[in-house]
């Protein structure tokens, strides 16, 4: 390119340079024009905004549609404990095995009976295991009824009637509807969280307050 040419396209440059910053200064000295404003597009207030500080969180639509995650509960080892377990239950009819409360007839008939003798029927429990009635008791209330009792009074009368099937024998016993029922101790030592110690385990037959004649028959 020659010098002629190199001074041409510079002024022209120098021209252009000068046409926008005019153009500019004109736009900046006018005003510029204001947007339509439509209903997305409509300046907000404060008048919304104190309204939506208002919006109760329980209000809100959607929050509680996302996924829903489970809660881990974390291990608490609470230390040395012991504690039971009923690992079996069954109704019962604890007896009363005094004179005056168990009958036999027959064959066939009929046979009416009444207590003729007062006592108490109390919870049994197997041998060796006296000790841990109390908190046999207790367990059995908590976990199967809180009819059971550790023990219930019978007072004489009670007067009752059955008919005997043909040939056979009827018998009728006076005692407690209770519950036969099966039962573990279990130990944990140390802080708690290890596996537990079976440290005695058996049986126990607990009355309630109700009271009444059982009838059976046998062929002899």
């Amino acid at each position: 390119m020659n010098l002629g040419m190199r001074r041409t396209a510079m002024a022209s440059g120098t021209a252009l340079l000068l046409c926008l910053g005019t153009v500019g200064t004109a736009i900046a000295d006018g005003e510029l024009p204001a947007p339509a404003a439509d209903a997305s597009e409509r300046p907000v207030s404060t008048d919304d905004i104190a309204a939506q500080d208002e919006i109760d969180i329980n209000d809100r639509t959607g929050w509680e549609n996302g996924e829903v995650t489970s809660v881990v509960t974390p291990q608490y080892c609470d230390g040395p404990q012991t504690w039971i377990e009923i690992t079996s239950k069954k109704n019962y009819h604890v007896p009363s095995w005094w004179n005056g409360t168990s009958y036999k007839d027959g064959p066939g008939g009929s046979m009416t009976v009444s207590v003729t003798k007062a006592g108490t029927v109390g919870m049994e429990i197997s041998a060796g295991a006296e000790a841990e009635a109390d908190a046999v008791l207790a367990k059995v209330k908590a976990s199967v009824s809180v009819k059971v009792v550790g023990s219930v009074t019978i007072t004489t009368g009670h007067t009752y009637s059955h008919t005997i099937s043909s040939r056979k024998y009827g018998h009728l016993q006076y005692g407690s509807w209770g519950y036969k029922v099966s039962w573990k101790k279990w130990r944990r030592r140390g802080s708690g969280c290890g596996s537990p110690t079976l440290v005695t385990s058996g049986t126990a037959t607990l009355p309630t307050k109700e009271t009444g004649w059982k009838y059976w028959e046998t062929s002899s």
